[in-house]
């Protein structure tokens, strides 16, 4: 198989790592990284160095390019660039798609695979999320640093799902801790219930996990935010289990007091947020189907939006 990784960065760079290390030699499957810039460069010269949990190692893809087009089709791609980055990304892979490319998105948000649709209609589009804390130090250079690393991918129809157990396999070859789903909105849904109120408080308050969950009034804001993105999820009629409030705060809990999210650090390192897929989206969806979001509409503001 042709496996594409878009975007070498903290979730790109440690999955599509453990991809090259155990393909890109072998001859069974080719390994292509799309990066750009001076991150690019340094994987092309150096190869991309991972220090994770696990140990630390440098892996070499098959090819590492910010070109896609000169390298043909693709049978799988990983999408892992930040969600403000997913139209322009899949546009530069349309002479690399064909009807038998499975692609996978592994951004935050829940609705990345529909977006991937509109730009790739011919492609075999599936639903992927990862629960993985990394980071880029420098060029060159990523940093795993906590989270379960958990891929989970697929769909949610039982009758299609076993399509795609070819593609698990391969993960779990490179010893890439991987589950394939027959239910993935409500995957995509746990994840956001945490990632939407979770991100959008430390980007706004500028505390890590462990000052959010310290302070009270910080803790009850968290609290009251799950509820509401709860809430927009019934109104949608996405099922969340009874206890996934209480089960998403004991995860947030096991994470080291220092821990940031990326939408925290993209902030304070001046850049593009991921605002508008979590934030954003969320205060969107509660005015269109009339569930109040007031605590994510004050953070909002907060954020500048």
């Amino acid at each position: 198989m042709r496996i594409a990784v878009v975007g070498i960065g903290g979730v790109g760079g440690y999955f599509g790592g453990k991809l090259a290390r155990r393909y890109a030699s072998s001859g069974t499957h080719e390994v292509i990284f799309i990066a750009r810039g001076k991150h690019l460069r340094e994987i092309q010269q150096n190869g991309l160095q991972l220090y994770t949990r696990e140990g630390g190692y440098v892996a070499w893809p098959n090819v590492a390019t910010d070109d896609p087009s000169e390298h043909g089709i693709f049978d799988i791609v990983f999408f892992c660039v930040k969600s403000y980055s997913l139209e322009d990304a899949a546009r530069r892979l349309k002479e690399n798609i064909s009807p038998r490319t499975v692609v996978i998105p592994l951004l935050n948000g829940v609705d990345s695979a529909r977006r991937l649709r509109a730009v790739l209609p011919e492609a075999d589009i599936v639903s992927g999320s990862v629960y993985i804390i990394t980071f880029v130090e420098k060029p060159g250079v990523v940093i795993q640093t906590q989270g379960a690393c958990r891929l989970t991918f697929g769909t949610d129809d039982p009758q299609t799902a076993n399509r795609y157990t070819p593609i698990l396999q391969l993960l779990l070859e490179a010893g890439i801790d991987a589950h394939l789903s027959d239910h993935m909105t409500e995957i995509l849904w746990r994840k956001y219930l945490m990632m939407c109120p979770l991100g959008s408080l430390t980007a706004a308050s500028g505390k890590t996990y462990g000052r959010i969950l310290q302070e009270e009034d910080l803790r009850t804001r968290l609290e009251g935010m799950m509820s509401e993105v709860a809430a927009v999820a019934k109104a949608l009629h996405i099922r969340l289990p009874a206890d996934a409030i209480e089960k998403t705060m004991d995860m947030i809990g096991r994470f080291s007091f220092d821990a940031k999210t990326s939408m925290q650090l993209d902030r304070e390192k001046g850049g593009k947020t991921e605002v508008d897929t979590l934030t954003a989206w969320l205060c969107r969806k509660g005015r269109e189907t009339g569930i109040p979001t007031p605590l994510h509409d004050e953070v909002l503001r907060q954020l500048g939006q």
